[in-house]
Formats: C-alpha cells, sequence, structure tokens
C-alpha cells in the first residue's frame, strides 16, 4: 500500500509501517500544500494520507475520494507518542478503503 505521511507526522515513524512504500509530503514535493490541496494531489498516487490533523475530516469531504484518510492521536506528535500507534494503525491499513476516515488513539 503506498502511504503518505503528512507534515506533521514525524519522518522518522515511516520504517515502522513494514511491508508498505512510505514517503513523506517533502520527499514528493507536496510540502506547504493545505488539506484540500494536498489530498487531491495525493489521489492517484497514494492509497493512504497518514496524519495526526483530527479535523481534517471535519473539514474535507473525503468520502468522493480514492484516497482514505488514518489519523494517528497522541498527546504528542513525536516519535515516542506515535510509535506506539503503528501495531493498530497497520492492522486498520488491511482493510481500510477509499473515502474512509480511521482513527488510532493513545490509550492514556
Amino acid at each position: 500500500m503506498r502511504l503518505l505521511l503528512d507534515e506533521c507526522v514525524t519522518r522518522l515513524i515511516k520504517r515502522d509501517f513494514l511491508g508498505h512504500e512510505v514517503q513523506t509530503v517533502k520527499e514528493v514535493g507536496l510540502k506547504g500544500l493545505k488539506n484540500g490541496q494536498l489530498l487531491r494531489a495525493a489521489v492517484g498516487q497514494f492509497d493512504v494520507l497518514i496524519t495526526v490533523d483530527q479535523n481534517l475530516s471535519y473539514q474535507q469531504n473525503v468520502k468522493p475520494l480514492s484516497l482514505a484518510v488514518l489519523v494517528l492521536i497522541a498527546k504528542k506528535n513525536t516519535y515516542e507518542a506515535l510509535s506506539p500507534l503503528v501495531p493498530q494503525a497497520l492492522v486498520l491499513l488491511e482493510n481500510i478503503k477509499p473515502g474512509q476516515v480511521l482513527s488510532v488513539k493513545a490509550s492514556s
């Protein structure tokens, strides 16, 4: 699966998504695009956008897009805070469908 890491997600987490092709917005030249522009630019190039932006699903209509969104919810956007979410994220990626917005939340 082709995964795109949003700007707000540490690039260090790339290595944790084993079995997937993972690139950052910076690597593919999409850095600085706002949510709507980023989603449209990612369509056709990626299967899933991984972000920590919990408002994205309220601000953008993802349903008609051939792209899914996976939101990682943690207290911080650091590798140490986000990496424990990866095992559950990998499970969700097995069945995620275009147009879906799914989230993984850190236990408190």
